[in-house]
Formats: structure tokens, C-alpha cells, sequence
């Protein structure tokens, strides 16, 4: 029985501990999952979503937490898989005026990309990238990102919310799946709240603070600051010294001295 109003232009976090259904309600949204009830409206006309190509088709456009992507093929060639340009007629393929439309994306959105790499020769925070262009490219204008940040270094985050503050500001809407505090309030408008599947309401970023949050999410109070006491070092237990590491298929050392 959950209730969420998306509005455009805005970036808003749907929070809530492991389990609280958080993926579940994005997929439902994405068509990957049926509703058993309850309506779902986009631009104010109800509509049924049967399927990811519907959600497509609504402008509807999903980054999940594991990423959907096919390892041996390149870039450009899991950005259009099953949105091939081709012209009407004939049906033949057209690769030079995606492959700029594609370069144009990556140029707008500070993307170094190379679009020929292969997916399982990219590190994931280009992985991550390729899915966000997958969206750009289909001229989807609803953006689900579920827990983008949880496998990126904190270099690859904070280009990831330049990202998002950058499509919101276009007038893009994203839907923000997390249960870091940190970033829901740095990066989200509004936040909604689950827990154990249930909506425990919707919330300003401005008019809230990570304590509130943080006890909504799990129904008590949170210490946010970890108390330890100071450390003991023993003695060394694992040395390396001149650790050097060839990869054959690059043919090269991937670690070296």
C-alpha cells in the first residue's frame, strides 16, 4: 500500500534499510514485477506496465544495482542492444549517426568513455557510466538508479551526483534508491521512507536531518558516530614485497613491482 509522487526536475531518495522493498517497488515501476494492486500513473494518465519495453516506451529508464550488461560486447553495442537505429525501409543498420549521437552524450555529460572497450575490460565505475547512456540514449526522462554508489570509489560518487544534480537540472526526474544518509542529503529533494514494505512518509531534505532519517529507517535511535578505543599494533602478520602480476589477454602486467 505505498504511496510516491515523483515531480519533475527533482531527485528524490527512496530510503530504507535491506529488505525494506525498496528494489522491489523500482522494479514494479521498471515492469519487471507486476503489481497484485494499486495504480500507477505517468504524466497524470493511469497505465498498465507490463514489461521493460513499456517502461521504455513511458520514457521510464532503470541503472540496477547488479548491472544488466553482456560482458563480450562493447560499449556502443550494449548501449543499443534492443534499440537498434535502423532506417524504416530496408531495416539497415545505421552506426555512424548513433556513434554520434553517442560521442555528443559522453561530451555533454563529461563521460570518457572508449565505446569500442568491451564491457569485461571496463573498471565498473565506466560500466555504471554505460548504463546511464543506455537511459540518455533511449530519451528516457524517469531515471531509477538502485544503490548507484554501493560499488563505486568515492571519487567515481561524486562524479556520479555531478551526474544526476546535471539531469535533474535539464528537467530529467530521478528516482534515488539508497540507505546512505550522506548522500540522500546531499544529492535528493524529498525522501521517502520504507520499512519492512511499508511507506512511512514522504519528507523534505531541507526540513529533515540524518537523526530523523536514521529512526525512521530502523524505528529507533542510531549512534552515527562510531566509539572505539585507540588501536594496538602487533607485529607484521602479511608481507609482499615486488608483487608483480601479467594478464595474459592484455598482455601486459596489470600489477607491476
Amino acid at each position: 500500500d505505498i504511496s510516491l509522487t515523483l515531480r519533475k526536475g527533482e531527485i528524490h531518495a527512496l530510503l530504507g534499510e535491506n529488505g525494506a522493498g525498496k528494489s522491489t517497488l523500482m522494479s514494479i515501476l521498471f515492469g519487471l514485477y507486476k503489481p497484485t494492486s494499486g495504480e500507477i500513473y505517468v504524466r497524470g494518465e493511469k497505465t498498465e506496465i507490463k514489461n521493460p519495453n513499456d517502461a521504455t516506451r513511458l520514457g521510464i529508464g532503470m541503472v540496477h544495482q547488479h548491472f544488466k550488461l553482456v560482458g563480450c560486447y562493447t560499449a556502443l553495442q550494449n548501449i543499443i542492444l534492443g534499440y537498434e537505429p535502423a532506417t524504416k525501409v530496408f531495416g539497415i543498420l545505421k552506426p555512424k549517426t548513433v556513434r554520434k549521437s553517442l560521442e555528443d552524450l559522453c561530451e555533454k555529460y563529461h563521460f570518457e568513455i572508449d565505446l569500442d572497450e568491451k564491457i569485461d575490460d571496463m573498471p565498473v565505475g565506466s560500466q555504471q557510466k554505460v548504463e546511464i547512456l543506455k537511459m540518455l540514449y533511449r530519451k528516457n526522462d524517469i531515471l531509477i538508479f538502485d544503490e548507484p554508489t554501493a560499488v563505486l570509489t568515492p571519487q567515481e560518487i561524486e562524479d556520479l551526483m555531478k551526474s544526476m544534480k546535471s539531469l535533474a537540472a535539464e528537467g530529467k526526474s530521478i528516482l534515488f534508491i539508497s540507505h546512505k544518509l550522506n548522500e540522500i542529503m546531499e544529492v535528493a529533494d524529498r525522501v521517502t521512507v520504507l520499512r519492512k514494505g511499508k511507506c512511512l512518509g514522504t519528507l523534505n531534505i531541507k526540513d529533515t536531518n540524518p537523526q530523523e532519517l536514521s529512526r525512521l529507517m530502523v524505528g529507533r535511535d542510531v549512534q552515527l558516530v562510531t566509539q572505539k578505543q585507540e588501536a594496538k599494533i602487533g607485529p607484521d602478520v602479511l608481507t609482499v614485497k615486488n608483487l608483480t602480476v601479467y594478464n595474459p589477454e592484455k598482455k601486459k602486467d596489470v600489477v607491476h613491482d
